[in-house]
């Protein structure tokens, strides 16, 4: 009998310095996210300019990330590959490679000839 207790008593201790831990990165967790809700906050109105009924679109410009430099690297090692073979090769969905491909298009990185894609250069 005193066996058994001194494993529960062991599991116990074992559990609950776990919980403790968890605890710990729990408190991390909310203590960032609550830093970052305390940043200065704008009253209503305040800093707004006129734009003619339209909004600025926030993020990054399109065509400016990784991704896009991982596709047209892609492009230059298999030149003509389509956007659906682009987006399996990149497990991602080919919705973002039809607002991608365009922008590096424009910016003289790779071009579209019949349903391919091809380094700008070649």
């Amino acid at each position: 009998m005193a066996e058994f207790l001194d494993t529960a008593r062991r599991d116990i201790e074992s559990r609950l310095a776990d919980l403790r831990d968890e605890v710990r990165r729990l408190e991390s967790a909310l203590a960032a996210l609550t830093d970052r809700r305390q940043a200065p906050t704008r009253t209503r109105g305040a800093g707004r300019r006129a734009t003619n009924g339209r909004r600025r679109r926030r993020g990054r410009r399109a065509g400016g990330g990784t991704r896009a430099a991982q596709a047209e690297r892609l492009v230059k090692g298999n030149p003509g590959i389509t956007i659906s073979e682009l987006a399996k090769k990149m497990r991602i969905t080919p919705n973002y490679l039809y607002r991608v491909m365009p922008q590096l298009e424009k910016e003289g990185k790779v071009r579209k000839r019949d349903k391919g894609w091809h380094p700008a250069g070649g």
